[in-house]
């Protein structure tokens, strides 16, 4: 089996905690110094490891974790495609080379799959499949034993289908296996210093396109570049969500105000527009995780 290099799952007591909300500050959380314990403990038991590395909050976290207890035994591998944002992906390198870290990049080829570009709702476990076939493949080379991903507790509550490729592979989870909920990992980041430590969260760009859309390299430059006009206008929390001729624009709640000005509104519409799309809208709900997983759930009503 593709996954027998790794280790079993470690099972630990998992300890709840509110979510973290970064614009107000982080959520003091009980037993954090136990689940750093457990987790630290744990990586030390596994002496070799391979972490699947996005650069975002929770591999960040988990790789500084892992070359502090490991040292030169703990790498890093980034998979690189057009579904990568270009910014997320010069931010792995610089993070990876500020803790110090082993990393590989290599290339990936989920685009390839039809499992994939025909985006399915099970669209994400064919993309953690091309992932983690890939960090198995690099992990039997170097001769690592044991291949981890960053997922936490408060990953498990959405719709998720790479956790069965996960499963599939034998990736573990030691955050999950510590106890580690999302504020937790933020509060723990904080105390090492990394700067990702309220750093936004961002999928990779095939989660901005409804299902059964196609996903092509055309339109993920098209979104990525919609995204990168939010970007470099200063703009948080944010997503281009792609409609055949409309991109829907998500962010933050207390960022819609700015969008609105009339000087910046006309500067993202002629710049979105120049990608082709006819229509610039903007969600009044404002960003929130997952909103494409919306039209496979029930809607709540008020």
């Amino acid at each position: 089996m593709r996954g027998s290099i790794c280790s079993p799952a470690v099972t630990s007591p998992v300890t709840q905690s509110a979510p973290s909300d970064m614009t107000r500050g982080m959520v003091s959380v009980p037993d954090l110094d136990s689940k750093i314990h457990v987790l630290r403990g744990n990586l030390r038991d596994m002496r070799r490891v391979l972490v699947a590395f996005s650069g975002g909050v929770d591999s960040t976290y988990l790789l500084a974790e892992a070359v502090g207890v490991l040292g030169d035994d703990a790498i890093a591998l980034t998979a690189i495609s057009g579904t990568l944002p270009e910014a997320e992906y010069a931010d792995a390198k610089a993070l990876a080379k500020e803790l110090s870290a082993t990393h590989l990049l290599v290339d990936s080829h989920e685009l390839e799959l039809d499992g994939y570009r025909k985006n399915p709702t099970n669209r994400c476990y064919f993309c953690k499949t091309e992932l983690y076939g890939l960090c198995v493949a690099k992990a039997t080379e170097v001769g690592i034993p044991v291949i981890l991903d960053g997922v936490n507790i408060d990953d498990l509550g959405d719709y998720r289908p790479g956790r069965k490729a996960a499963a599939e592979h034998g990736i573990r989870s030691p955050l999950v296996e510590a106890g580690f909920t999302k504020a937790d990992v933020r509060a723990a980041s904080e105390r090492l210093g990394l700067r990702t430590a309220r750093k936004q969260a961002f999928a990779c760009l095939g989660s901005r396109f409804p299902y059964g859309t196609e996903i092509t390299p055309e339109r993920l430059r098209r979104i990525g570049a919609c995204e990168d006009v939010l970007r470099n206008l200063g703009f948080r929390q944010f997503r281009c969500r792609f409609h055949d001729t409309i991109v829907r624009i998500e962010v933050a709640p207390d960022e819609l105000p700015r969008l609105f000005e009339p000087a910046l509104r006309e500067q993202v519409t002629r710049a979105m527009r120049a990608q082709g799309f006819l229509y610039v809208t903007v969600d009044l709900m404002g960003y929130r995780m997952g909103s494409m997983n919306e039209a496979i759930q029930p809607v709540a009503t008020a």
